[in-house]
């Protein structure tokens, strides 16, 4: 039975998650659990699993009066999360690229791939391979808290990384971008790896910085 709940908990987080990710969901309107589980064909169980999940993973908040909602997205959250961005990712990266194994470097070449297959179709399977390209860039030998701090601010990313896509033709620079620090880190060129994926999160940072002031 355990195992039955579990997958459809799966189910409804990368059901909601997707949504949340791809703007789906207005953060000022609760979220329903009787109504999603209905909506679903699941019992309230799975659902509400799915939800505490996505609360743990910062993508929404709980009130005991309201429920669940979405977080709000903000300049001010997005120049956090990409500061601390910045801070690890690069040189993470870096270490990694001269360190790597040949099984990692064979991951970081599949995902690369995944990635760009993504983008022509599927923004919010494009946040997931984006989140996974990026972690393996700095998974390496042990350096497992690296990898997880690296791999939430991703999972933070994501909505912001949708939202600059588009608007601004981020998408083929991007695959670009990505193309180019693939190829530094296969040949284990730290110092060029650090310097491009410090450029890779900055741009996306101006790119989103715009688009909050084209908003406002």
């Amino acid at each position: 039975m355990s195992f039955v709940i579990q997958t459809l908990s799966e189910r409804v987080f990368d059901i909601v998650r997707e949504q949340i990710v791809v703007g789906g969901l207005a953060s000022d309107i609760p979220i329903r659990q009787g109504a999603l589980a209905k909506e679903l064909g699941v019992s309230r169980i799975p659902v509400r699993e799915a939800l505490a999940r996505l609360e743990q993973q910062g993508l929404l908040i709980s009130h005991s009066n309201r429920g669940y909602l979405v977080r709000s997205m903000s300049m001010d959250e997005a120049d956090e999360i990409f500061a601390l961005r910045l801070a690890l990712e690069p040189a993470a990266a870096a270490l990694a690229a001269v360190h790597a194994d040949d099984a990692a470097r064979e991951e970081a070449q599949l995902l690369f791939e995944r990635l760009d297959a993504a983008a022509s179709h599927n923004l919010a399977d494009v946040a997931v391979r984006n989140r996974e390209f990026h972690t393996a860039l700095v998974r390496v030998g042990e350096r497992s808290l690296t990898t997880d701090l690296v791999e939430r601010l991703s999972i933070l990313s994501e909505r912001y990384v949708v939202a600059q896509l588009e608007p601004w033709g981020r998408g083929s620079r991007a695959c670009i971008e990505h193309l180019h620090l693939l190829n530094a880190w296969m040949a284990r060129d730290g110092d060029t790896v650090e310097r491009l994926l410090a450029g890779h999160i900055e741009a996306t940072l101006v790119d989103l910085k715009m688009q909050f002031e084209v908003a406002v």
